[in-house]
């Protein structure tokens, strides 16, 4: 025997734990039902692994033995409404993780609307918010049968019991017209966009002809700069060549 104080493995880990494909599911799963960590995946998975492990052995078997094993199992399955009375073991096969997850307080808590997510409602259970049949539920994770869904419900000393109380206030659905008038709104805001577009193309269209304005308007300042160096500079040499000659008439007329 073991140690009576050490609680016994919920659950069997795989073979292959480092595999993606298993990871981004869990993860999945994490996110769907409001998870805290991959643990609570692989206690569903091992629940339903260990019976459709018991149905394909009842399969093979036709002994009186199996048809009590095979009606225990199916009565429990349906109390726990994860069959409909009067399924065969073959339904036990189809069953998924999903429909495990879904019969946990955690996520009947929300299907009832007593959250607004998942997280709230494990929140709520964690907190001591939640009672079943009068009793305090602190286990998110515990598989609620059919009968024992209509006992569930908030402690009449707790603030949540009363419909009114912020936190179980559920975001009503919006209108058509509301619906309506967004999708105009984001319509004008699409049409605003491309108008900003087009201006931002013709802007740089209407931008090049202008910087060849300026170049031009450059060149042409240039040029103008130019030309009246050259003419003074005609000019001071015509003066030089007027002033040579000047100066060699008066030697002439001197020497005569």
């Amino acid at each position: 025997m073991g140690d009576p104080k050490k609680l016994k493995k919920k659950y069997s880990t795989p073979v292959h734990p480092w595999n993606k494909a298993d990871i981004e599911e869990s993860k999945g799963y994490r996110r769907e039902f409001g998870l805290r960590n991959r643990t609570e995946v692989l206690i569903a998975e091992s629940f339903l692994k260990k019976y459709k492990n018991i149905a394909k052995r009842l399969i093979a078997q036709t002994s009186k033995q199996g048809e009590v094993e095979k009606a225990q199992m199916m009565d429990k399955l349906s109390r726990l409404g994860l069959l409909v009375a009067g399924s065969e073991l073959d339904n036990v096969l189809s069953l998924e993780v999903k429909d495990v997850l879904n019969r946990r307080i955690q996520s009947i808590v929300f299907r009832k609307g007593l959250s607004r997510t998942m997280k709230q409602a494990r929140q709520f259970i964690v907190h001591r918010h939640v009672t079943l049949d009068g009793k305090d539920v602190t286990s998110p994770g515990v598989l609620l049968s059919v009968e024992d869904e209509a006992k569930l419900r908030f402690k009449s000393r707790s603030n949540l019991a009363a419909e009114d109380h912020p936190e179980r206030v559920i975001v009503k659905e919006v209108p058509e017209e509301v619906e309506e008038t967004k999708s105009e709104k984001e319509e004008k805001v699409e049409e605003k966009a491309e108008v900003k577009k087009d201006t931002k193309k013709t802007e740089k269209k209407e931008a090049k002809p202008k910087k060849e304005e300026k170049v031009e308007a450059k060149e042409e300042v240039k040029a103008e700069a130019k030309e009246p160096v050259k003419e003074e500079a005609k000019e001071t040499v015509k003066a030089e060549v007027k002033e040579d000659v000047k100066e060699e008439v008066k030697e002439e007329v001197a020497k005569e």
